[in-house]
């Protein structure tokens, strides 16, 4: 249903907390947390500077030393890492924002001199996925993973629920769950990675069930109203491919409304590859199933956010590479002022160049 009465800038409720706008951080890999994967004081400023968004979701964090694909990526399985975490979200509160943290295992998308160890990364099954993986040495291929047995499900599971604890202890808000972008709990949903015969493949239940066992761990931690997914039905990211993505994300979405999450957020295309056509698979189809709030993300800029809220497309809009480059973006798209350019170089890795040293429309803000 359209209002043209609500924008990006008006206020909204998502769960237990009334955000001023909805304006959402993405989640977004700076590769910039300290050794042992521990959040550091750079990483404070950089959240804290970008407080007024209406919600900010943290970077994908390893939820256990196997759910590690990428160097200097933050976790949320060790005592150090939480209290990283807790230096972090106390200077997000203090520039009275709100936080979740993204809850990430990487399957597949690893290699073993990430892994404890040097074993094999896992996955639903023993598929090499195509392209490399990137490592403290460099670009290396990846390895074929192992196929996770079906007794060792459970265990992961339990990582989730500890990493949802400990977010908790860390001073978060709430928690999203990524099952996006082609990582182990996508491997799972999607039947181009996932040709297991056991409780965990084949049918779209059994494709899903995976998740909806992670999503109820998590929920029984924080409350399903501090809780939100993030999916990516039609990404190929991490080649990724699924015979009926339609199918498939219908079952999904319609098995998430019992949860009663906060949220629901989709990746409305393809990460990366611009050129990847989504013309078969309308998501839009998937906020019509969905009964709570819906995240957009895509690339979208102030005029195509401000349009999805007005004609109802969307309550929230969530902005990556726009927010690595404006602090303040909610203070932009209210004056509709220009917009700083993201330099491409430095998102990955380095240290406050590129990361913390944007500047903010008023010049006398850090």
């Amino acid at each position: 249903m359209s209002d043209q009465n609500v924008d990006l800038l008006s206020p909204v409720d998502l769960g237990p907390y009334r955000l001023p706008n909805r304006i959402v951080m993405a989640p977004l890999t700076r590769n910039r947390a300290g050794p042992g994967n521990v959040p550091q004081t750079m990483n404070a400023e950089y959240y804290a500077q970008r407080a007024s968004a209406g919600l900010i979701i943290s970077e994908a964090s390893q939820i256990s030393p196997q759910g590690v694909g990428y160097p200097l990526t933050p976790g949320i399985h060790s005592d150090a890492q939480v209290e990283g975490w807790k230096q972090v979200t106390q200077a997000v509160h203090d520039k009275g924002g709100r936080m979740f943290l993204q809850l990430w295992h990487v399957g597949r998308i690893s290699h073993p001199s990430l892994q404890p160890g040097d074993a094999l990364p896992v996955a639903p099954s023993a598929i090499k996925p195509q392209g490399d993986a990137f490592t403290y040495q460099g670009l290396q291929p990846f390895v074929t993973p192992r196929a996770l047995e079906t007794n060792e499900i459970p265990g992961i599971v339990a990582d989730y629920r500890l990493a949802a604890e400990n977010a908790l202890r860390a001073g978060f808000d709430g928690v999203e769950v990524h099952a996006a972008n082609g990582y182990l709990l996508d491997q799972f949903l999607r039947d181009g990675s996932n040709h297991r015969t056991d409780r965990y493949g084949g049918s779209l239940e059994n494709r899903a069930r995976f998740l909806l066992e992670v999503l109820q761990a998590v929920c029984d931690v924080w409350g399903s109203q501090r809780v939100g997914v993030r999916l990516s039905p039609v990404n190929p990211f991490n080649d990724m491919v699924d015979s009926d993505p339609e199918a498939l994300f219908s079952h999904v979405v319609g098995q998430l409304n019992p949860l009663g999450l906060a949220y629901l957020h989709v990746v409305e295309g393809a990460i990366h590859s611009p050129q990847a056509s989504s013309a078969d698979f309308d998501v839009h189809k998937l906020r019509d199933i969905f009964e709570g709030l819906y995240m957009a993300n895509g690339g979208y800029d102030r005029q195509r956010g401000m349009r999805a809220i007005q004609e109802g497309r969307a309550d929230l809009v969530s902005f990556g590479q726009l927010f690595i480059a404006n602090p303040d973006l909610p203070e932009r798209f209210a004056r509709n002022a220009s917009l700083n350019t993201p330099d491409e170089t430095t998102f990955y890795g380095g240290d406050e160049k590129g990361y913390t040293d944007y500047p903010f429309l008023d010049a006398s803000r850090t």
